[in-house]
């Protein structure tokens, strides 16, 4: 009761085809009891239009009205038919002493006209008319048949309600999913939008109903890539001005090195150096990350991905080798991916790097392509601690890092890797290099519609 209460509540289409069902219902069942009730009278005037019309025929063919009484056909089979004629009389039981059919025992004061009587034990429906040579006609139907076939010819009426009701809500039902219909549409293709994609949405196929709601929403989303833009650059501008600077300390900092100094002092400026590097670092990351958030279209060509491995193991060696690191491409298979190459570049270095200094010494990092139908994916795997997977959805959000990681880093690798895996329009998975053990981190990274 409370799924129900909670769906009549969030849901405006639930709300208006549960409104429409119970309005067509309501007056559904309001008209068929008048067609039930009306179809009923006229079934009992077309039965008092038939007593007249026998009444009729008698005086005006001048037929001899049946002096001894006509009990009608007997047959169980055609009592819906049957008929009492009898001329109105007092002594009723004549026939009955001659063994004849008895007539019914109706009152010599009936008026003329239809009505209603009880003879014996039944109630008759009587047309009392007066003929042309002065007797009085009564022409008698048991009013139980009458009822029963008014009854069910009432019920015939009912059927095309039977049968329109489902049928036409069910109409109402498809009919209402059809008009929210561009709403779901719409709705299913801004939640397909990645995080950058803030153009505006196209208003021509929608009704004009839904034209103003979506004009608030593409101008919410101008405000908010305003305001996104701000932060970009003023993050790259800060990042690009401290870069000048940082750069005069670490050189200072090489300088004072070489400087005769004592032995805690030595130690106080190796820590000075390595927060340099680390800020150094992060700086880079700012203005990758900025770059990568740009809204310009960055041309894209077919790139090779054996050439990407190539160009990113020419930088990555000097600090694998420093950790005795076992690196290289372990699949001869190549792809030629649709992107920009300084992307790819970006990306892969970034993988390489993060898998480099969270591997311990003595590891290895191991680079490969596996292809598929119509896909094609570059695989980073490393044998270090991997990343546990109740962190793999947090892992990807700017500056967050694992707890209790010591290593240099600003918490931007992935996260700059997620944004181009989003701008070319590909797709990213976590999983372990070692599956029993849970170890080593795989990341593999798939293009969709790629070509040799």
């Amino acid at each position: 009761m409370d799924g129900f209460k909670r769906r009549l509540k969030d849901s405006l289409q639930f709300r208006l085809s549960l409104t429409l069902s119970i309005s067509i219902l309501s007056i559904a069942i309001v008209a068929g009891f008048f067609a039930f009730y009306t179809a009923f009278d006229e079934a009992h005037e077309l039965q008092d239009d038939v007593l007249r019309q026998v009444a009729t025929l008698f005086d005006r063919h001048g037929l001899n009205p049946p002096d001894k009484g006509d009990a009608g056909n007997e047959s169980d089979s055609e009592k819906e038919s049957r008929v009492f004629v009898q001329i109105v009389s007092p002594n009723i039981n004549d026939n009955a002493k001659n063994g004849l059919p008895t007539l019914l025992p109706l009152p010599t004061t009936l008026a003329d006209g239809m009505q209603t009587v009880i003879a014996g034990s039944e109630n008759y429906r009587v047309f009392v008319k007066k003929l042309s040579t002065g007797q009085r006609l009564a022409v008698a139907q048991e009013t139980d048949i009458r009822d029963e076939i008014a009854y069910e010819s009432s019920l015939r009426t009912l059927m095309p309600f039977l049968i329109l009701i489902p049928v036409l809500l069910l109409v109402v039902a498809d009919l209402i999913r059809k008009i929210f219909k561009p709403i779901t549409t719409l709705s299913r293709e801004i939640d397909s939008r990645g995080d950058q994609e803030l153009h505006p949405i196209p208003v021509e196929p929608l009704p004009s109903e839904i034209i103003p709601f979506v004009g608030a929403i593409n101008r919410l989303l101008a405000r908010v890539e305003l305001s996104v833009g701000v932060q970009r650059r003023f993050v790259a501008d800060a990042a690009h001005e401290l870069r000048s600077p940082l750069t005069a300390l670490s050189l200072q900092g090489e300088r004072l090195a070489n400087a005769e100094m004592s032995v805690n002092a030595r130690e106080r400026l190796a820590t000075l150096r390595h927060g340099i590097d680390r800020t150094k670092i992060l700086l880079e990351q700012l203005l990758t990350l900025a770059k990568v958030h740009a809204e310009t279209e960055r041309i894209r060509t077919n790139v090779s991905l054996q050439k990407v491995y190539r160009r990113v193991l020419e930088d990555a060696l000097p600090l694998a080798e420093s950790k005795h690191i076992d690196i290289g491409v372990t699949s001869s298979t190549d792809f030629n991916i649709c992107a920009n190459e300084v992307d790819l570049i970006v990306l892969v270095k970034n993988l390489v790097d993060n898998a480099i200094r969270y591997t311990p010494e003595n590891g290895r990092v191991d680079l490969s392509i596996v292809t598929g139908k119509n896909e094609a994916s570059l695989v980073v795997e490393d044998n270090g601690p991997g990343i546990p997977e109740s962190e793999w959805h947090r892992v990807f959000d700017p500056f967050y890092r694992i707890p209790g990681n010591h290593e240099i880093g600003s918490g931007l690798g992935l996260s700059i890797v997620n944004a181009i895996v989003s701008h070319l329009g590909a797709s990213i998975h976590l999983g372990f290099t070692n599956k029993t053990q849970l170890s080593g981190l795989r990341v593999a990274v798939t293009f969709r519609s790629t070509n040799r």
